[in-house]
């Protein structure tokens, strides 16, 4: 059950659409610790999007000539300070951001955390998404993305992440037995 990968195809159903002018390749990953601990990123921003706290995946962009693997490690231990090691690629959501025109490919990985050092947030993560960790429990991080659906941004996140949260839960639970 462990390789059985997920594949979600969302559309925006928040903003119209009018048309896609770029695909963002993005890698995030379910991140947990040896105390069966999430770890995820608390965003609060204001902007085209409205003004919203959310929370989300640790990731984002993969670079030009990065492969995904090395695109997660670099940005977890840029959001959340950690080095992990990656058990497997739970799947992928192709979603779309109508408001800005974007077709976003994101690739889930679960990734357990080996150990902590300090983060390196670029100063658009600072200033304009206010990026800080949050650590939560399976149900805290259902809960918080249920509340956090509120807004027209959390809901297409929540459709998003949740079903990729809820995949990871069963990997961890089916490699406890």
């Amino acid at each position: 059950m462990l390789n059985k990968q997920i594949n979600i195809e969302l559309q925006d159903t928040q903003w119209q659409f009018e048309y896609v002018d770029h695909d963002r390749n993005i890698a995030r990953a379910i991140v947990y610790d040896e105390n069966g601990l999430f770890y995820f990123v608390r965003v609060e921003r204001d902007d085209d999007f409205g003004k919203a706290t959310l929370i989300e995946t640790s990731g984002g962009g993969v670079e030009i000539g990065e492969d995904l693997q090395t695109a997660i490690q670099r940005e977890l231990k840029e959001e959340l300070g950690i080095s992990v090691e990656i058990i497997c690629k739970i799947g992928v959501v192709s979603d779309y951001y109508n408001l800005i025109h974007r077709h976003n490919i994101n690739n889930y990985f679960l990734c357990k955390v080996k150990s902590f050092g300090e983060k390196n947030l670029t100063l658009d993560e600072i200033e304009s998404f206010h990026l800080s960790t949050l650590k939560l429990t399976y149900d805290e991080a259902v809960r918080e993305y249920e509340n956090r659906a509120n807004t027209r941004l959390g809901t297409l996140i929540a459709n998003r992440e949740l079903p990729i949260l809820q995949r990871a839960k069963e990997i961890i639970d089916d490699s406890q037995k």
